[in-house]
């Protein structure tokens, strides 16, 4: 019988009660742009990120002096300072901060699997950071993509199929679900050009409407940094 450890992805969080059966390490993927923005932030030094599921806890830590980041729709909600774009968590002024940060699809798949073993967060800019942090654990893994609404969505896919790559290649670990195999094959067409091969992908049209080409640049480009933020007792810390 086959002792390695197994790695399978599951499209959506909706999907998850089916997919789990027990994974050791759960890794959330909004390559757009929750889970890049949260490895942003605290490679730039923020302390910690508390997500929330929804907007009305958001204004509670608000009304609390917390700084909240709150997006929806891929605008930032009105009425917050800050949403989910990666490049506005670089900003010195969040360094040994403490972030709220609520989102249309990222926080709400941190909620679906809160009571998860172990959490990490993924993304294309820590990618080969969290298959190597993967690797050293040595775990059943399972790689939730936060996808649009609990829609498919092409790039947190496109993520997990790099990330399943990155540890099929090894020989270390299996996988026996089709979702993974068809992840890995999305990769292996996309990794020459993610911006291209993307150029189509819903997500990518409405930040793209929304003027936020440079986000989308930001966020389609790997290992950018060399974190692994986890979560723990509501909080994700490095």
């Amino acid at each position: 019988m086959d002792q390695r450890p197994t790695v399978e992805v599951c499209f959506t969080p909706n999907l998850y009660p089916l997919h789990f059966d027990g994974s050791d390490i759960i890794v959330i993927i909004d390559v757009l742009r929750a889970t890049t923005a949260i490895c942003a932030g605290l490679s730039n030094g923020v302390k910690k990120v508390i997500p929330v599921a929804s907007v009305e806890e958001a204004i509670e830590y608000r009304q609390n002096g917390f700084i909240v980041a709150a997006e929806r729709k891929g605008m930032v909600v009105e009425g917050f300072d800050l949403g989910n774009s990666p490049r506005s968590w670089l900003n010195p002024d969040l360094v040994g901060k403490t972030v709220v940060l609520t989102t249309t699809n990222g926080t709400q798949a941190i909620h679906v699997a809160r009571r998860c073993q172990h959490m990490i967060m993924g993304s294309l800019i820590n990618l080969d950071a969290v298959v190597q942090y993967l690797r050293k654990k040595n775990k059943n893994v399972m790689l939730l993509g936060s996808g649009w609404k609990n829609k498919f969505c092409l790039e947190d896919t496109i993520c997990a199929g790099a990330i399943a790559e990155g540890l099929l290649s090894t020989g270390e670990f299996r996988s026996e679900e089709d979702s993974t195999i068809a992840s890995k094959y999305l990769y292996l067409s996309a990794r020459d050009n993610y911006l291209g091969y993307l150029k189509a992908s819903s997500h990518r049209r409405r930040l793209r409407d929304l003027n936020l080409n440079e986000d989308i640049k930001y966020c389609l480009t790997p290992n950018k940094v060399d974190v692994v933020p986890i979560y723990k007792n509501g909080e994700i810390t490095l």
